[in-house]
């Protein structure tokens, strides 16, 4: 159950803003402030919060005794399909604010659409305060309780390759693999991962985002793990590359090359650092051995409730890492027609160092 101390926090920051009211319309947003979890599709989602009035989550009819379940104190209401959802809503925030003329949203993610419909409903209300950044500043930094749902997935992110290293085999397509080890999680209760689940084989995973196919492995050849799992809201995210057969000692040595790297970055990530000094330390490494041209991405990226959050671990970002930030380290290696590594573990920062939720051996693995 949610503590709603994050809620508290954006209310006072609203007071402080000045603005009447907050909308706050990305669903990850509504799950991280309230507790609540539910992506509506086309349906309208959305949080809105006061300086001196209780905040209410206005919902579809169908899921408003989930809501209630969660615990939710505040106002939740419900609109049916044939609804005029907009009206709805400005009749409760009405009720809350006489005037409201100053708005903030979530520039980042509203839909024109949705702002029209918004905008027509307050036709003198100024929309002009973006709460993007400030949200982002709020999940950068994980409570001690959501790094223990991110443990949680990342031990299901390990029992994941577990069970996907056992499946590989010469003459096994890549997509048999991936339904294995989702087959297994799914006999455990996980039924979500938190992206599509990614098996490349041989010059395949030299597509960093490529996908899944019916391609299938071969002997003497490296195979890339992708994937990740959704425990309470919060996710995993890992990589892996093991080995089918002998490999050549170019294949070798691009997996050490890139391990030496991923290790090296996870040695030094800690409070103090730049998001681009730690980038730097893996890149350096790749470039040294020749293969910089081939690490084409950035170092990692925030996780916590999506696989892809702020901060970006990249050069340019000269953000300073802290205690409780959490993102992923994968440095890759990819030479088209060749081969394709990547080593990759989400950690999060602790007092003098960093710490994966990942435990799966990065030594070359042989299996098949």
């Amino acid at each position: 159950m949610a503590d709603y101390t994050q809620l508290a926090q954006v209310q006072n920051w609203v007071a402080d803003q000045h603005v009447d009211v907050a909308y706050f319309s990305n669903f990850q947003t509504v799950q991280y402030l309230t507790g609540f979890g539910s992506d509506p599709i086309e349906r309208v989602l959305a949080l809105f919060v006061f300086p001196d009035a209780e905040p209410f989550l206005f919902c579809p009819a169908l899921e408003v005794e989930a809501v209630k379940d969660t615990g939710w104190p505040y106002g939740v209401y419900g609109y049916l399909d044939h609804e005029d959802a907009y009206a709805m809503i400005a009749s409760q925030i009405k009720a809350r604010s006489t005037h409201p003329t100053k708005w903030s949203i979530e520039m980042g993610n509203l839909t024109i659409e949705r702002f029209n419909a918004m905008h027509s409903q307050f036709p003198e209300a100024m929309f002009d305060i973006d709460a993007t950044d400030y949200i982002a500043s709020l999940r950068v930094v994980k409570t001690q309780h959501e790094i223990d749902l991110l443990d949680a997935a990342g031990a299901e992110a390990d029992y994941a390759f577990e069970i996907g290293f056992q499946a590989v085999a010469a003459g096994v397509p890549e997509q048999r693999v991936a339904a294995e080890l989702q087959y297994a999680l799914m006999k455990r209760g996980v039924m979500n991962m938190s992206f599509d689940t990614l098996i490349q084989a041989g010059d395949h995973a030299a597509e960093p985002h490529g996908a899944t196919s019916d391609r299938k492995i071969a002997k003497n050849e490296l195979v890339l793990f992708d994937l990740g799992t959704i425990h309470e809201g919060y996710i995993s995210d890992a990589s892996r590359t093991v080995a089918v057969g002998t490999l050549t000692d170019k294949q070798a040595d691009i997996y050490k090359v890139c391990l030496e790297a991923q290790l090296a970055a996870m040695d030094a990530a800690k409070p103090g650092i730049t998001a681009a000094e730690l980038d730097k330390v893996a890149r350096d490494i790749i470039t040294k051995a020749g293969y910089g041209e081939y690490f084409i991405h950035r170092l990692g990226h925030g996780m916590g409730q999506s696989e892809h959050e702020f901060p970006s671990i990249m050069e340019g970002n000269d953000m300073v890492l802290k205690e409780g930030m959490c993102f992923s380290i994968e440095p890759g290696i990819y030479i088209p027609n060749v081969a394709g590594v990547r080593i990759e573990d989400c950690v999060h920062i602790t007092a003098d160092g960093c710490a994966p939720f990942t435990h799966t051996s990065k030594d070359l693995t042989y299996v098949g």
